[in-house]
């Protein structure tokens, strides 16, 4: 071959290797933005942030994927995002309670005997679905067997809020978990503990072992009962549960996975005792002292408020039907407590979170929890909303590396948060009336819609959806 004819067959060996890197280059640009995360963008939205006291005035949000990318007062340019215009609404993070029971209905024993386990999936599902609905994009249970619908949250085979879920409670016999019968001999169990529901441990190694299987499979904190309560049969509400060594060896259990215990508790004595063995998160405490809460601010130990419960619900009690002459009774002496007990909490600057302790009849208004809170107590709507936000997912992040959400932050509208956005009618800073249902407008959770009232003209009707599906984005 000529040298003429290999240059020129050189110089279109060459053109053909350019050419070919040219189209995988092209086919793989193609291809990254084909996969791009998608993007959404917020506008004309008034923004509470989850922390500051007043809100940002006609801002912007952008959501790239399940996480902000930005948040500002002025226009963000993001000409390929879908857009939503929020038409003057107030833009907030989802709302997250502290405190719920998805898998309880009508009173912790109605799953034992009147329906199965089943039976119970199936509520919970609903229960999730009505979360969402409600604006709440976080829950965290407080005990039962939640930690497979958590699991099949978390990978999309079914809708529902985020779930930090405390599995099955940690009872002694005779504790406000012991769901048994009146004749149960010892060793005995009954249906719920059988479904881990509960369990019923008593001395330091049944309680350590409780606590590893609840952790093992998934649990992001343990929930025990450190003293009486008002729904339950056999423990009565002056009692103290669980020696303080028991207490101590699930606290150290819950050390060596780098999370902490929350303890359901009602008055000085059990309070204390949980403080003493390094419990975090006091649920209930209505009838303690001023000096327990002053302790309380000392050794940094969280308050989780149920307002609603305490301060109407328990004010009217013969109106609870699932309730017996007892139960009726220890409600009426909680009553007497929480208005005194809640107004020490603001005084002393408790940190506080929110979450409603409300199924059943009661699952429909989770946010009355925060306005109750408001307005019996604090006066603040500023500190109110924060209970159910970015006090919220300081109290979430006590659970360290079992936390399931390390992707990005919740409970804060700000840059490398999750996407967990809802719009409001109102000014909530205001009016605390704005988070209720009928004024939630939209819904969004890790980026995908799970709600949207917001006009025709910039979102199709909302749809209930199946897992992973986006309903809104999907049909633009």
């Amino acid at each position: 071959m000529s040298k003429k004819l290999c240059s020129v067959a050189g110089f279109s060996m060459l053109w053909l290797a350019a050419a070919i890197f040219a189209a995988l280059s092209f086919n793989q640009s193609a291809t990254a933005q084909d996969n791009a995360p998608r993007q959404v963008l917020f506008t004309n939205v008034n923004i509470f942030n989850g922390v500051d006291r007043a809100l940002i005035k006609n801002g912007s949000v952008l959501v790239e994927g399940n996480l902000i990318k930005a948040v500002s007062a002025q226009p963000i340019k993001a000409p390929k995002a879908f857009k939503v215009d929020g038409e003057g609404r107030t833009l907030m993070p989802g709302l997250i309670d502290m405190h719920s029971h998805l898998c309880i209905r009508n009173g912790m024993i109605e799953f034992r005997g009147d329906y199965d386990q089943m039976a119970a999936g199936a509520y919970t599902a609903t229960a999730m679905q009505d979360y969402l609905d409600q604006g709440f994009t976080t829950v965290r249970d407080a005990g039962c067997n939640i930690l497979g619908i958590a699991k099949a949250v978390n990978k999309g085979i079914v809708p529902g809020p985020r779930i930090f879920p405390s599995g099955g409670f940690l009872s002694q016999t005779g504790g406000h978990a012991d769901t048994g019968f009146f004749n149960d001999r010892p060793g005995d169990a009954d249906k719920l503990e059988a479904a881990l529901f509960g369990y019923i441990v008593d001395g330091k190694a049944e309680a350590m072992k409780a606590a590893r299987h609840n952790l093992r499979s998934g649990a992001t904190q343990i929930k025990i009962m450190a003293g009486g309560g008002v729904a339950s049969e056999f423990d009565p509400l002056h009692m103290t549960q669980f020696s303080l060594e028991e207490m101590k060896a699930i606290v150290g259990v819950a050390e060596d996975y780098g999370t902490y215990v929350m303890a359901h508790a009602y008055h000085d004595r059990s309070v204390n005792r949980a403080i003493d063995a390094g419990i975090r998160v006091i649920e209930h405490n209505f009838l303690v002292s001023e000096k327990t809460i002053i302790r309380m601010k000392e050794k940094g130990v969280a308050l989780s408020v149920q307002a609603v419960m305490s301060l109407q619900a328990f004010g009217n009690p013969q109106a609870i039907t699932f309730f017996n002459a007892d139960q009726k009774a220890k409600a009426t002496r909680v009553n007497s407590g929480a208005q005194q007990m809640l107004e020490w909490a603001v005084k002393h600057d408790l940190l506080m979170v929110t979450g409603g302790d409300m199924f059943g009849p009661d699952l429909v208004r989770q946010a009355d929890n925060i306005i109750w809170f408001n307005d019996k107590v604090a006066n603040n709507p500023h500190l109110a909303l924060k209970t159910a936000t970015s006090n919220a997912a300081e109290v979430l992040g006590f659970s360290g590396e079992m936390n399931p959400y390390k992707e990005g932050t919740l409970g804060k509208i700000e840059e490398g948060g999750y996407a967990d956005i809802i719009l409001v009618d109102g000014n909530p800073l205001e009016k605390l009336e704005a988070i209720r249902r009928k004024n939630v407008h939209f819904v969004m959770k890790d980026g995908l819609v799970y709600k949207s009232w917001l006009p025709t003209e910039n979102a199709p009707a909302f749809q209930p959806a199946g897992p992973k599906r986006d309903d809104y984005f999907g049909n633009l």
